[in-house]
């Protein structure tokens, strides 16, 4: 087994591999926690087409090119980000480590990764743009039914300097998701990912009684309004008129619901099918992809969400013309295994094999990829 050995010598070896951070993981986690992270819908058909998606790709390298100096910078609503890729808004981060949100958001900020905070986090959103600093960060949106709850939750972010919004529409309804059915597993219920609601001053004056007073029903309550059944396009254009922030659509993999979102206000798309864990059997994201790029036609900056393991994934994703990708399941697992220290690590290696993929294939900048370097398997 390949690991890498941190600096500090009397540090346990970290994993190299996406395959071993998640074993580390299954051994340091409940079953509860672990599945929550690992499990997907139904049969995990979705979860499979994301991963498979990525093999359809083979890379042809180009030889003979100046690839002494390299870059893996882009640019995100007028933001530079030094690398291509953001962390995935993923709640309830403190049932794999109990400093959840802030040791991802502080490793992001520390190696400059742009960082998605989850709408369902532990800790607030206030809390954690303290940790972040001046670093790029955008906040994740679950619309709740209460649009006086909405107003306050984008108003907070913008105030606590999330430079962007996303808004997520394809968890309205929580999936049939096996592996917590058997586990009988909902963090929420023990008050994981209640940070936001509960410090909300306009979810608190929903409430009968305080979180504090009565934990179970106020957590019932947030539920309740994240389960947005009614969320629809004129919706989001109610969202669109209560932000000055970018706001971008995840969620999505179908062309029509791409341009539809555009023209309902959006400023980009995040191609995703919530890491599998909603519809089984729906189509993969990397399949999806080609033809919502076609569709939306450089009309806005389209992200791919979903399946990236490695950085060959990243590089196939950007040459079929994605802008960025968003990875998700590697960061909680670093961050099961060995906190913020963690994600650092496996933050190091992916930007490290990311630069190489790039090298390695014949170019210098991902500016520079495009499908000419990939053949169809």
């Amino acid at each position: 087994m390949n690991f890498y050995e941190s600096k500090d010598s009397s540090s346990p070896l970290l994993p190299l591999t996406f395959d071993e951070w998640e074993m580390e993981a299954r051994k340091k986690l409940g079953a509860g926690p672990f599945g929550y992270v690992h499990g997907g819908a139904g049969g995990g058909e979705t979860m499979e087409a994301n991963l498979s998606g990525f093999r359809n790709y083979q890379i042809r390298p180009r030889v003979c090119s100046d690839v002494s100096k390299r870059d893996l910078s882009i640019e995100l609503f007028g933001q530079q980000a030094s690398v291509p890729f953001l962390m995935a808004p993923i709640g309830v981060n403190s049932i794999v480590h109990p400093v959840g949100e802030l040791g991802a958001a502080r490793a992001a900020a520390n190696l400059n990764v742009p960082y998605v905070l989850s709408n369902v986090s532990t800790h607030r959103m206030e809390e954690v743009a303290e940790a972040m600093g001046n670093a790029l960060r955008w906040f994740q949106l679950y619309p709740p039914k209460n649009e006086e709850l909405m107003q306050s939750f984008l108003q907070r972010a913008e105030k606590a300097g999330f430079s962007a919004i996303v808004v997520t529409v394809d968890s309205t309804l929580l999936g049939w998701r096996i592996t917590d059915l058997k586990n009988r597993y909902l963090p929420f219920l023990d008050g994981h990912g209640m940070g936001n609601y509960f410090s909300d001053p306009v979810f608190r004056d929903m409430l009968k009684q305080s979180p504090e007073d009565n934990g179970r029903d106020a957590v019932l309550k947030a539920l309740d309004e994240g389960n947005n059944t009614c969320f629809t396009w004129k919706t989001l254009t109610k969202v669109r008129e209560r932000t000055k922030l970018p706001l971008l659509l995840k969620g999505l993999t179908h062309p029509e619901d791409a341009l539809l979102a555009l023209e309902h206000g959006a400023d980009g798309v995040i191609v995703s099918n919530h890491g599998g864990r909603q519809l089984d059997g729906a189509v993969g994201t990397m399949q999806a992809l080609p033809e919502v790029l076609r569709t939306v036609n450089g009309k806005a900056p389209v992200l791919l969400d979903g399946g990236i393991r490695r950085g060959a994934d990243i590089i196939k994703a950007l040459a079929l013309g994605a802008t960025a990708v968003q990875i998700g399941r590697p960061y909680m697992y670093a961050l099961a295994v060995a906190g913020q220290t963690g994600v650092e690590y496996m933050l190091q290696n992916l930007i490290a094999e990311t630069e190489l993929q790039l090298a390695i294939s014949g170019n210098s900048s991902v500016k520079d990829l495009d499908e000419s370097l990939l053949g169809k398997v």
